[in-house]
């Protein structure tokens, strides 16, 4: 099935998006990954990203293009894109675990050591996750930035979190 069939990626054509880090990269440490698939008019990515890591130039309907030498994973990119296409993950957190830094636009925000359940890209839940990091600083324009940290074997397919809040 296609992006066209279903409205998510499939792992195909995932793997063929010039905004995918290789796997030798990943094991470098904190990567941005950018699973931007369609050819619409978008370049915040890379407008916002200071290491010239995202490159979209011209026509603008480019697919963002990922040099993943010059990325550092800081994740300025991440609450920039419109479509919430962007994510850093941390193949190198620990021996176990990896962390995905994601957009993440509902309320109430979860909190740094809450358990949460990993979504993957369609919304079904495929892990358990710990909350390590939240920010939503000013400069992000209302897009808070949660980064969890999940099984390393779940951290290419968690997209999404959920969770239920505390009483």
């Amino acid at each position: 099935m296609t992006l066209e069939q279903t409205g998510v990626l499939s792992r195909e054509e995932l793997a063929k998006l010039p905004g995918m880090p290789s796997e030798e990269r990943m094991r470098r440490g904190p990567v941005v990954v950018i699973e931007c698939g369609q050819e619409i008019p978008c370049n915040p990515c890379e407008a916002l990203c200071r290491q010239g890591a995202i490159s979209v130039g011209d026509p603008i309907t480019n697919l963002p293009v990922l040099d993943e030498d010059k990325c550092t994973g800081c994740g300025l990119c991440i609450a920039g894109c419109p479509g919430q296409a962007i994510f850093v993950v941390d193949m190198t957190y620990s021996e176990q675990e990896a962390t995905v830094a994601m957009p993440y636009e509902f309320l109430p925000l979860p909190e740094k050591g809450q358990v949460v359940e990993g979504l993957d890209r369609e919304g079904r839940a495929i892990c358990s996750g710990r909350v390590v990091k939240v920010v939503n600083p000013k400069a992000f324009d209302r897009t808070p930035v949660v980064t969890v940290a999940v099984p390393q074997d779940c951290a290419m397919s968690v997209r999404n979190i959920a969770w239920q809040k505390q009483r």
